[in-house]
């Protein structure tokens, strides 16, 4: 057909394509493609509400839900574009079947004859054209296929004198960048875990207790010596 041989011509999305339709969806717009004649089970020409871009840009990223559908897909950029298909050509009509060849007529003599006159038998008719099976049909793209859940990852790290941050990925993204936590949650979070977890945790914190306790005793000191020469001075 016109339509899917101009579709065929099109190489799907660039990447300010892709950019482009973010920004739009950013905005509270959901912009229209429509699929290119590489799109599995879908018609080249057919449009589509692009719903969702999935970070990080792998595979299938781009969801769309297909126009006079209420399935949610996922389509990589090269099945889809942003440039309108021209609109289809009414298929011709079929020419007109020729005319049936008239079949002889044989006429009877009103007397007999001495030797009866067979009748011309009929022409055959032609066998009907046998039409080729239309080809099947592209498996159809399962309509909402739930996705996997990312591996999410928590990191709890020490950065010295007592002090802790925790940081979460979601497969490959940050989720939540380093953040200050305080160490009291840290270790009920910790007795919460294994014995291991909350061994190892207690340790820290109590190597950041005594190295706090001796800054305190050393500080003491110089507050009292600071006292007495200000008691030297007749203050």
């Amino acid at each position: 057909m016109a339509g899917g041989s101009a579709m065929a011509k099109k190489s799907g999305l660039s990447a300010e394509d892709v950019d482009s339709l973010r920004a739009q969806l950013d905005g509270g717009t959901q912009p229209l493609v429509w699929f290119t004649a590489a799109a599995v089970g879908m018609e080249a020409g057919r449009s589509a509400k692009v719903l969702a871009l999935t970070d990080p840009e792998e595979g299938d990223f781009i969801q769309v839900r297909p126009t006079g559908s209420k399935d949610e897909m996922s389509f990589g950029p090269s099945e889809l574009t942003l440039e309108k298909p021209p609109p289809r050509k009414k298929p011709a009509a079929p020419p007109a079947a020729p005319p049936e060849p008239p079949r002889e007529t044989v006429i009877e003599h009103p007397y007999v004859p001495e030797a009866p006159v067979k009748p011309a038998a009929p022409k055959p008719k032609p066998a009907p054209a046998v039409e080729a099976p239309p080809p099947a049909p592209k498996p159809a793209r399962k309509a909402g296929a739930a996705k996997s859940a990312p591996e999410v990852t928590v990191t709890l790290v020490s950065v010295g004198e007592g002090e802790w941050t925790v940081e979460v990925l979601q497969g490959t993204r940050k989720a939540v960048r380093p953040t200050a936590v305080p160490p009291a949650a840290v270790a009920q979070a910790a007795k919460l875990l294994t014995p291991e977890v909350a061994e190892i945790v207690e340790g820290v914190l109590s190597a950041a207790r005594a190295q706090q306790l001796a800054r305190v005793e050393q500080l003491r000191a110089e507050l009292e010596a600071a006292q007495k020469a200000l008691e030297d001075l007749g203050a």
